[in-house]
């Protein structure tokens, strides 16, 4: 299922164009606000949370995941390159496959990695808050990668889209909306999350059995639709 040859494409389309400075860009201001909240606040287990509560894992991870998700696929169906792509003897659903663990990876590099320096930097990790939330953001990583992939296969709004969904849907109604707590990938990996700590410092508003079947469910089927996706484009009918 996985191609070497698809996901060497795909790594160079997402990092080695612009969109590689938005990746660097995130994480670099994760822990330059780490350090400054070190610097004036000192070590305290409650900002650290909230810190990488606030910005790492309901800002940074998603929109890396945007980035990633929609930018391992969209640029090529946009641009008509996919094409080339599908007239290869290579089935759609490891064309799908491949991209997704691209995807992944390079939003776990780009926002898990930083997020556990991070919380090195905030608090030493006290309270497993660092593994906590890096715990959360690998999680977060696999679903986000997978339904923007989505998005990016059936939309060439995708990056749109996404952005609305990560800025407005998990941001903002996430944080208003009692009911959209629960259809939130942010709060299914909180539900991880607050397992790690188990104290009371990390909460979310699904349970762990709830959050570890809707992230699995999510995952399976935004992938399942993707190939679908794939497989039902006709070459005939690609711009």
């Amino acid at each position: 299922m996985y191609n070497p040859t698809v996901a060497r494409l795909t790594y160079r389309a997402l990092l080695g164009r612009r969109r590689a400075l938005i990746l660097f860009l995130l994480p670099g201001m994760l822990l330059l606000i780490a350090a400054a909240v070190r610097a004036f606040n000192g070590a305290d287990d409650q900002v650290a949370a909230d810190v990488l509560g606030g910005f790492a894992l309901a800002t940074m991870v998603p929109l890396i995941g945007v980035i990633a998700g929609t930018g391992a696929i969209g640029p090529e169906i946009d641009d008509g390159s996919i094409v080339y792509l599908l007239s290869k003897p290579v089935k759609r659903s490891a064309i799908i496959f491949t991209k997704l663990i691209v995807a992944i990876a390079v939003t776990m590099v780009f926002s898990a990695v930083p997020t556990f320096i991070a919380g090195f930097i905030l608090n030493g990790n006290g309270q497993q808050v660092a593994v906590a939330y890096t715990v959360a953001a690998l999680v977060a990583s696999i679903a986000y990668s997978a339904l923007f992939l989505l998005l990016g296969t059936i939309s060439r709004h995708a990056v749109v889209i996404g952005l609305v969904y990560a800025l407005v849907w998990e941001a903002l109604f996430g944080s208003l909306i009692e009911g959209a707590r629960t259809l939130s990938v942010q709060q299914w990996a909180l539900a991880l999350a607050e397992k790690v700590t188990g104290d009371g410092l990390i909460t979310s508003e699904v349970g762990l059995t709830t959050a570890v079947v809707l992230l699995s469910a999510v995952t399976i089927v935004a992938t399942w639709f993707a190939g679908f996706k794939l497989r039902t484009l006709k070459l005939a009918g690609e711009e």
